[in-house]
């Protein structure tokens, strides 16, 4: 039998505490080794025996969670996945989050929260594992919970080739777990002018915004949050709004992108599939697909629909990969041209863009 991950649970209320408890004990994968309501008490139990993951409120009494959070990092590195609705108040927050290296963020309401963490269990209990596999760098066999949506209930998959006479190339990217870390440094070895950019982070709503600011700061490039009827231009990066799914579309020679609602798809919105299957409709052999560091399968199926329409595409390697569920399920289905490390994928991109001109 297969050892249970232990999750050290840390919420000033007893309400959210409880819920959690409830949730995540009901998973067999999982166990809640402890609960603290502050992060002296979680040092208390962390110092007695240490957790493979801890899911960590922002505001809470004598230390707030980002504080914490640092600490923990600085000093013995656990896998934090962050349950919080302070972050909604300001980007600052959440940059620091990014920054102090969170691995997944679960953003609740200040209000009806034990409701909203019901409705949210598969999340809360797969982003835990993903946590726990990021600690370890260990993929597992990921059990089916529930039915999941295609890309077909937003887009359907079309037939034909995209158009194909067009001087601009696009390079569509779709990441998860770990994928914070990795858009930066894939983004830092981009020039001002590279190709437009259009990107799926599986990320919460009110998060992307933020996400985007701090790589805007870091990068040449232009970074923003996409918004809906945006051109995708040259030197500029489009990243999905948090709760939205984005789609590319294409009027004549210009690129530019649709944002819009819908239903959770390969369990997830933005989904990548939807992301990547436009590509694969509207752009075609113009495009590139890069599929990165993530748990489950959401972007497999849409970049082998890439491939098939012609786009060059790239997988992350395992040994750079946080969690290399996403990449590995494109590299079963054929999907993908080249496997390769984190630091050769913007040069590499960047190559086949040039050799489509």
């Amino acid at each position: 039998m297969a050892k249970k991950i232990r999750v050290l649970v840390v919420d000033d209320s007893s309400i959210v505490r409880q819920t959690l408890t409830e949730i995540i004990s009901s998973d067999p994968d999982l166990e809640v080794m402890g609960v603290a309501s502050d992060p002296y008490i979680a040092a208390n139990k962390i110092k007695d025996e240490v957790p493979d993951v801890i899911t960590l409120d922002i505001e809470m009494p004598r230390m707030d969670g980002v504080t914490f959070l640092n600490k923990i990092m600085s000093q013995h590195p656990i896998p934090v996945v962050i349950c919080s609705s302070l972050a909604v108040r300001g980007s600052e927050t959440v940059m620091k989050i990014l920054e102090y290296g969170a691995v997944e963020i679960i953003q609740k309401p200040a209000l009806g929260t034990r409701e909203f963490l019901r409705e949210s269990k598969i999340r809360i209990c797969d982003s835990i594992k993903a946590a726990a596999m990021a600690r370890i760098k260990k993929i597992s066999k990921e059990r089916v919970i529930q039915p999941k949506l295609t890309a077909d209930v937003i887009l359907d998959k079309g037939t034909g080739s995209a158009m194909v006479k067009t001087t601009e190339k696009i390079i569509a990217i779709g990441a998860s777990t770990g994928g914070t870390e990795a858009l930066r440094v894939l983004f830092e070895g981009l020039p001002m002018d590279c190709p437009g950019i259009v990107v799926v982070q599986h990320m919460p709503e009110n998060f992307t915004k933020a996400f985007a600011k701090r790589l805007d700061s870091l990068c040449e490039p232009t970074i923003k949050e996409a918004s809906n009827n945006d051109s995708v231009l040259r030197g500029q990066v489009l990243i999905a709004p948090g709760n939205h799914h984005m789609l590319l579309k294409r009027s004549g020679a210009r690129y530019y992108v649709e944002i819009r609602e819908g239903p959770l798809v390969s369990r997830h919105r933005p989904s990548v599939d939807v992301l990547f299957r436009s590509a694969a409709r509207y752009a075609g052999k113009n495009a590139i697909g890069v599929i990165m560091t993530g748990m489950g399968d959401d972007g497999a199926k849409g970049l082998f629909e890439m491939k098939e329409r012609g786009a060059y595409t790239i997988a992350q390697d395992e040994e750079t990969s946080v969690v290399f569920g996403m990449p590995q399920e494109a590299i079963k289905l054929n999907a993908v041209d080249a496997i390769l490390p984190l630091d050769k994928i913007a040069a590499k991109a960047l190559r086949e863009a040039e050799n489509q001109e």
